[in-house]
Formats: structure tokens, sequence, C-alpha cells
């Protein structure tokens, strides 16, 4: 390079003038090169660090000949000499590799035209030029057709030399001018692993119509190594209208030291959110597990799950009803357990209207049962677990369960004034996917069968969380209910917006591979006794405050009654109940909670939906 740079620099002067310029380049050019590691370059995978190496090496070079010049008393051809010999080098070295690096390129882009599937990219600007260095590393073999943004840049622009086709809101469109096309996505990937709820329905929606299947990106903390990376399907809690709702480590460090080393029962073990309780609580190590259920199953059920995942866990299985006082009284002088987690209770909205007096004395007298046993035996805490359907209730299971709150709160604060070591703490929070008699496992069981899936009202909405969620903020309002809060609190996770179960129910459709309306029918049966059109998880006299980022709030409710008056009222329930009195028993509800409205089934619907097989 450097006889060429004289030649540039003094054309007059030949290119090989004196030919001793070609042995004093390569020296020099050697030395310079040693010094910054360009001969230990791999010549395929030169990046940044290299090229500033390459840079470095060339201006020393081009120095260090211009020095041996002035030292023979030769002279520069030009004062513009060095610049030149520099700027050759840095040309010649850099780009030899330049060339190395866009031929692999090539090559990759070639393998990928003809194994790869041919996918269209949504996400934002950073996730798609992460994901599309993926693919060109070879990680993800994937033929890109296209980037749609969520935000940021406009069509027409070009991220790594694909260009941006259009934004979100216009993806329905834009694919159907890619089939016109004959360029049709065999996949649609999404880069953002954060798009989710609300924005990831909308956009299911309008993919859906085309048969397209639609993968993302993992979250970055799920990574495996990077020749691993898998794409993973949409699942049916990114459908969540928020973020997934994470325990910092922080904050189990503080649930462990509560828990370890302690004797801990729980109630309805055996139901969907007792085994997440009984299994959570597990990892934090306590010297002894009590698992109260009356199902039989159910306890041999969660049994083998801790005698399989926790065989160093010491448990007792107890087959009990929390209505049955004396039973009760026995475990709570057998066990003595310092921490009770009561999540006993009958829950199915349509059945238990049709049972209202066994509802009340599991929900209501049976958590009174539970509260007053942790008193008298004196537990560390009680946890009682509530629901959004306890307020402005419209059921008897919200009523019963909406009893349950007050008690506890009652109780506690009596337990507060008398210097008790029982602190008694609620925790309300709305659906939970997949728990027992839940919507999400009733539309399951219609598309294994065939459907139609039953909606009960086209505008009817819920608050959703995973059941992993609820029970991590049921254990970290423990945590702060005995470090921090004060008495009669009571804590609300944060359950993001609601989620319309019509949407839900079409978007089960599409994750099971089907078409809603074409393949499998959607049918409006009417709304059933007791259930609302939406729920509400706060009073309006209810003062509220968010204590921390991670979906937890606490409430601090004015309390209308008394523990005596509360007392009072629920021996008269026990005793209409156990008389068979429904309508008495209904009378005193409505004493203790005035606001009680009961719903009336409406009548049914024909299909939303026809199904066309």
């Amino acid at each position: 390079m450097t006889p060429l740079a004289r030649w540039l620099a003094d054309p007059s002067g030949g290119i090989f003038h004196p030919l001793w310029f070609v042995a004093g380049g390569a020296i020099t050019l050697l030395a310079s090169g040693v010094l910054f590691r360009v001969p230990q370059q791999y010549w395929r995978y030169s990046g940044v660090v290299d090229l500033r190496n390459i840079i470095a090496a060339a201006v020393v070079s081009a120095t260090l000949f211009s020095c041996l010049l002035w030292v023979t008393g030769y002279g520069l051809p030009t004062p513009a000499f060095p610049f030149i010999d520099a700027l050759m080098l840095i040309m010649g070295l850099g780009g030899i590799r330049l060339g190395a690096r866009l031929v692999k390129i090539r090559q990759k882009k070639s393998a990928q035209q003809i194994q790869g599937e041919k996918v269209l990219l949504v996400g934002t600007e950073e996730h798609l030029d992460f994901l599309i260095r993926l693919i060109q590393k070879g990680i993800l073999r994937r033929r890109i057709l296209g980037l749609v943004v969520t935000e940021g840049l406009s069509r027409g622009q070009r991220i790594h030399g694909y260009s941006i086709l259009g934004v979100t809101d216009s993806i329905r469109a834009l694919i159907a001018r890619m089939i016109e096309e004959g360029n049709r996505p065999s996949q649609v990937i999404l880069a953002d692993p954060e798009l989710r709820g609300a924005d990831l329905m909308a956009l299911l929606s309008a993919i859906g119509d085309y048969d397209i299947p639609v993968l993302r990106m993992p979250f970055l903390d799920h990574f495996h190594p990077a020749e691993h990376i898998e794409l993973q399907p949409v699942v049916l809690e990114d459908l969540l209208n928020r973020a997934p709702i994470r325990v910092p480590d922080s904050m189990r460090t503080h649930i462990t030291q509560l828990i370890e080393g302690k004797v801990v029962l729980v109630t309805g073990a055996g139901g969907s959110i007792g085994t997440e309780l009984v299994q959570q609580i597990a990892h934090h190590r306590p010297a002894h597990l009590v698992l109260l259920e009356r199902s039989e199953y159910a306890l041999w059920k969660i049994g083998l799950t801790l005698s399989e995942q926790f065989s160093d866990i010491q448990y007792d299985s107890v087959i009990g009803d929390v209505q049955n006082r004396e039973k009760m009284a026995e475990l709570f002088a057998r066990y003595r357990p310092e921490l009770v987690f009561h999540a006993a209770a009958l829950k199915h909205v349509p059945l238990v209207e049709q049972n209202p007096c066994e509802a009340i004395l599991t929900n209501v007298v049976g958590t009174r049962i539970i509260a007053d046993c942790a008193h008298t035996y004196k537990a560390h805490a009680l946890v009682v677990i509530s629901t959004d359907k306890a307020v402005h209730p419209s059921s008897v299971m919200g009523v019963t369960k909406r009893c349950a709150e007050i008690y506890t709160q009652a109780l506690d604060y009596v337990m507060h004034e008398q210097g008790s070591r029982t602190s008694c703490l609620t925790v309300r929070f709305g659906n939970v996917l997949g728990s027992t008699g839940s919507v999400v496992p009733l539309f399951q069981h219609q598309l294994a069968n065939g459907g139609p899936l039953t909606v009960t009202d086209p505008e009817m909405t819920r608050y959703f969380m995973t059941i992993s969620e609820a029970v991590g903020l049921v254990l970290q309002a423990m945590q702060r209910r005995l470090t921090v809060s004060t008495a009669g609190s009571l804590f609300v996770l944060d359950m993001g917006k609601p989620v319309r179960i019509m949407e839900l129910a079409r978007q089960m459709i599409r994750l099971a591979g089907l078409q809603p309306d074409r393949d499998m029918a959607i049918a409006i049966t009417g709304r059933r006794e007791g259930e609302k059109l939406e729920e509400t998880l706060f009073y309006e006299q209810e003062y509220s405050q968010r204590i921390d980022r991670n979906g937890l709030w606490e409430v601090v409710p004015s309390m209308s009654l008394r523990l005596s008056e509360v007392a009072e009222y629920f021996e008269q329930l026990e005793a209409a109940c156990h008389g068979g009195d429904t309508e008495k028993a209904f009378d005193i509800l409505h004493e203790i909670v005035p606001e009680f409205l009961p719903v009336k089934m409406e009548e049914k619907h024909v299909y939303h939906s026809e199904y066309v097989s």
C-alpha cells in the first residue's frame, strides 16, 4: 500500500521509486500490526474493535515510515504523503476484512432464503434490531419479508437493510397486500416480549383472519445459551392487560424469614389456590406443614406433589371441614400452627346460588371458626383469601366472602387493642387463570369437545391473574402486615385492566389453531344468578394506597360493625342455616351487608355465531 500512496502523493515520482519503499513499508506495517494484534484477527468475524485496531496500526505504520524517511534524509514525497499512506492502509486492511465479512453474510442470507421460514417481524426498533441480529447470525433460521413497528420509525425506513412496511394498526391490510403479491408470510414473530394485553389481542385478531401462526421472543431472563434460543407460542397469560408480576428476591428473603422453621396450616389445601400456597410455602422451608382438606382425592394429590418435589418437608394431611368447630379446635390444639392460610371456600357462583346455606356455613361460619381458633391458640398470623366479588356483592358467594372480610377485620381490630400477638389480614383479588371451576378450564373443556364456547354476556369483563402471581402476592401481603401495616388492613392485588370474556373466548379459539365463527361457535347463554357484568376491586369509602411496585394495594376500610355485633349476626346465620331457613339467612346477610343486591338469571339467548363444519 505504501508504494501506491507514494504514487498518489507524487504521480511524477513513479510507483516503485525508490524500490526500498516496498520493503520499508512492509517492515513498518508488520511492526505496527504486531503491536495491535492485527495478524491475530479472524477475518470472517471482524467487528468494530478490530476496525479500531486496524486504524491504529495504519496510523502508527504511516508515522513510522515517515520518520524513517526523515532519518535517512530522503524526505517526504509531499506533505500529504503520511495521511494518504495511513488512508490507503486502512482501506486495504479494512477492505479485505469487510469483504470477507460481506461474503459470510451473503452466504448466510442465501442459506436462509433456501431453508428458513418466511416471516414478518413485529416490535419496537430495539427489539427488532436484536431479533434481526439473531437471524443474521444463524441462531434463528428465518427469511425476513419485512418489519412492522409498534412505535417509532415510519414506513419506508430500514433496519439492517430490511424495510419497515408499516405499523401494527395496519397489519391486517399489510398482510392482505403481501398475500396478493404472492409473498405470504408463514409466521409472524413478535420481537417484543412485553407486548401483551389488549394490544396483543388486537394484533392476534388482525392476524388470525389469515391462519398465520404467531410466535414470540422469550424474556431476556428466560434465555438459554444463544445457540438454543427458541421462539415461544403466545400463551393465555400473555393476554392479561399488564406485565407479569414477580416478587423481587429481596422480598422473597423477608418471606423466608417469616416462614422458615414455622408450623404452617393451609385450609383448602387441595384447591387451586391452596395447592399453589402449599408449594410456594414449601420453598421457604417451614418446620411442618399441616394440610386441611375435605376432599380425599384433592388431599392425596397435593400430598403426592409434596412427597415428590419437597421430600425433606414434614407434613400431615388432615381430612376435615372448617364447619366442624370441635374438629378445628382439636386440630389447632394438636399442631399449634404459627401461620394460618385460610383458602377453604365454596366459590363456584352458580353452585353456591343453588346451595346458599352450605356456602354460608363454609364461607362465613367456617371463616369465623378458623379465625377464632387462630386467636385462641395464639397463631402469629391468619391470612384469609377473599375475592373481588365481595365488593358490592350480587351473589351468595360474594356476600359470604364479604362477611368473612368484615369478621376478619373486626377481629384484627380487637386483637390489636388487646395487645394480642395474632394478626389477621384479608387478601382480595379477582379471577385466577386455570383455577377449578373458572372460565378458562370451562373454555378448554368446551374446545376439547368441539364447542360451542359459552359466554353469558358479550359485554362481561373480569379481572384475571395467574395462580402463581396471586399466591406470591398473598405471601408478600402477609410479610407487609406483620412488619409495617396497621390493624384492620385489607390487601388488594393489582389485577391490571379487566378482560372482556368474549374476547378471551375468541383468543382461546385462535390459540387452539382454530378460527372463531368459522371453526368454533360462541354461544351467548344469558347471565346466571349472581353474575355481574363487571367486578370492582374497591368500595368507594375504602381508602387505598399502592404500597410497592409489585402489584399490591393496602386498604384501610371504615368499620361499621363491632366484633360483638358481627359475632351475634353470625350466630343467627349459623342457626338459620342449620335449621334450613334460607329466607331468614338472606335477611341476616342483608343486615350485615346492606349493599347486597342479588342478580337473577336472564333468559337464555341463541348462538352468537354459526359453526361451519
